[in-house]
């Protein structure tokens, strides 16, 4: 009966948590502050310091820690070794100077509090590991990980991971005599340990993970492929938690090493299911962990120093970015984003409370301290980007050109997707190409690429001109917004009907509106892709290629007559021929091999 009651027990907590997480997150979620502060808010409520249904939250975070561990594997799977190694200027530059910078200045921040040099190390060295679970999530949540921004960010977090093994050597040296002879294991063999536990992991990732999962593919048991990607994520972590280095970061090297396998998005699908819950159950995690007992009685210093020390470090994270060239937006959004302490400060402070370099009292004031700064910065993003959009900064015209004395025979408005493969295919014709666009952002980012594209608005008279549209034999509209696709075709039919026009329709609706201009070439964007999966569909279900073509070619017919007869409502001289330029372009399109180029 005793084992039926724990297993109750356990069921109740498992079933409390899950509630908290369903109710907590989408309300928070609709109230605009993110999912990451409902999960901090949820825990609170239902922790030892809050409601009282869950009474051990030490034990779910470590368990919940896992969560971090899976998502650098993830996210080590989407980073090549080779784009890595590129990186390395980010990691050991950027985050080194970052890193050194801020420690330096906490540890005064921890001084004029009236604590030690060696307290208020430890204290500012603790607060400037970044939460990676944190950071992470509202990068993802921004679809910013792979953005240039976001990768160097990335870039830091991993050399925050990397430092917590020095850091732990340093809280050794500053042990107490008494406390110093009882550690066992000499530093140089611990180091040992840490290079061997590397060592090994990186071994079993060149020569003997991707023939593993060769032989379970093989097998054909969906079940056992999900089991070796939770052995390899949560093996690499114990071989890293073995050498004394981070577990996140073993997982991280997992990732990196399987990133060039052929089973790298299967083990991504198999991994991302355990990684939402677990991530989710250590934010749930830490708001229980928040001791507001603590929190009550020291309330004056905690608050004073979660603000003393998240203004600091947030001032020092912008002003090395500013050194490191960063835009001031880049540079205040990293420093709004990484401004607070991180999980990894607790495991450097039970280090340094076990080596007595600090008391059980900071150790209590400073994890509250870390727990509420973690609470506090997805409410201050939110704010941060609420600010931005009520004041978007003006854009940095450095790097580029406005449109001045263009010759080019052909002239591009808009050099997104659809843009990039209309320029190409000019290109091949040997033509004189002319590329605008109103995005400082594509215009520094096609000339990383060997493009020049000139800043301007394409619905100006003046900057038409300027671009050379008085001689140019085609004008080709990608602009992915149809009232400004429409406007630009309307100036540009009127003032220079010369030149063949060919504009990118959004949909149906847009089609109509742009044939009103007397555009010579109408596409749609999605019509064609469209047509090439309905080719296919009808080649799975047994269709020849000749009696496939012939369905699309009826379907093209079909669609081209039902236009026509919603264009024939107004008269405009150049609406048949649209119509023809628009049958046209389809054919070529279908029997040009390459659907995607007329609808990317």
């Amino acid at each position: 009966m005793a084992a039926e009651g724990g297993m109750t027990g356990q069921l109740v907590s498992v079933v409390t948590l899950l509630g908290a997480a369903v109710i907590a997150v989408p309300l928070f979620k609709r109230l605009g502050l993110g999912a990451v502060l409902g999960y901090l808010a949820g825990g609170l409520a239902i922790g030892p310091f809050g409601l009282k249904l869950v009474n051990d939250p030490q034990t779910i975070l470590h368990v919940a820690e896992l969560g971090v561990v899976m998502f650098l594997f993830i996210i080590g799977l989407e980073m090549k070794p080779s784009h890595l190694w590129s990186l390395r200027r980010q990691i050991f530059g950027l985050g080194s100077l970052q890193v050194v910078v801020c420690a330096a200045l906490l540890t005064v921040v921890g001084m004029a509090f009236g604590y030690s040099w060696q307290v208020s190390f430890v204290s500012g060295a603790g607060f400037v590991l970044t939460s990676t679970a944190i950071v992470m999530q509202v990068l993802a949540e921004r679809g910013d990980i792979a953005a240039p921004r976001g990768q160097r960010i990335v870039s830091i977090l991993l050399f925050e991971d990397l430092l917590i093994v020095p850091l732990l050597a340093i809280v050794a040296f500053m042990a107490p005599a008494d406390a110093a002879h009882a550690v066992a294991t000499p530093l140089w063999q611990r180091v040992g340990v840490a290079a061997l536990s590397l060592g090994a992991l990186v071994a079993a990732g060149v020569w003997l993970l991707n023939p593993l999962f060769r032989v379970l593919a093989r097998a054909k048991a969906r079940e056992v492929m999900t089991a070796a990607a939770l052995l390899v994520v949560l093996g690499a972590a114990l071989l890293m938690e073995l050498g004394g280095l981070s577990m996140a970061m073993g997982a991280f090297l997992a990732g990196v090493l399987l990133s060039e396998s052929t089973f790298r998005h299967q083990l991504e699908a198999d991994v991302e299911p355990f990684r939402g819950l677990l991530l989710g159950l250590f934010f749930l995690a830490v708001g229980m962990s928040l001791d507001l007992s603590v929190v009550m009685r020291n309330w004056p210093l905690v608050l004073s120093g979660v603000l003393a020390l998240m203004a600091t470090k947030a001032a020092c994270i912008y002003a090395v970015a500013r050194l490191a060239k960063s835009s001031h937006a880049e540079a205040i959004d990293r420093a709004v984003l990484m401004a607070q302490g991180g999980e990894f400060a607790f495991v450097l402070f039970a280090q340094a409370l076990a080596q007595h370099v600090i008391t059980p009292e900071i150790n209590a004031n400073m994890t509250a301290i870390v727990v509420l700064s973690m609470a506090f910065t997805p409410l201050v993003v939110v704010l941060h980007s609420r600010m931005v959009r009520a004041n978007p900064p003006a854009e940095s015209m450095e790097g580029v050109e406005p449109v001045h004395d263009g010759q080019g025979s052909v002239i591009v408005v808009g050099f997104g997707r659809v843009g990039q493969i209309v320029t190409q295919s000019a290109l091949l014709r040997g033509a004189e190409i002319t590329i605008i666009d109103n995005d400082t952002t594509t215009i520094r980012d096609a000339h990383s690429y060997g493009f020049k594209v000139y800043y301007g608005d394409g619905a100006r008279i003046d900057v038409l001109h300027a671009a050379g549209a008085h001689h140019a034999r085609a004008i080709v509209v990608c602009v992915n917004d149809p009232a400004a696709a429409t406007l630009i075709a309307e100036t540009a039919k009127e003032h220079f009907p010369h030149a063949e026009l060919i504009v990118r329709a959004y949909d149906r609706q847009h089609a109509l509106a742009l044939v009103k201009t007397d555009a010579d070439v109408v596409v749609r964007e999605t019509f064609e892709s469209a047509l090439a999966m309905g080719r296919a569909t009808a080649c799975a279900l047994g269709a020849t290629r000749e009696e496939a073509d012939a369905h699309i070619d009826e379907l093209r017919r079909r669609d081209n007559e039902r236009f026509a007869l919603e264009v024939s409502g107004g008269r405009f001289a150049g609406r048949d021929l649209v119509l023809r330029n628009m049958a046209e372009a389809s054919a070529r399109a279908a029997h040009a091999g390459e659907p995607e180029a007329a609808a990317s």
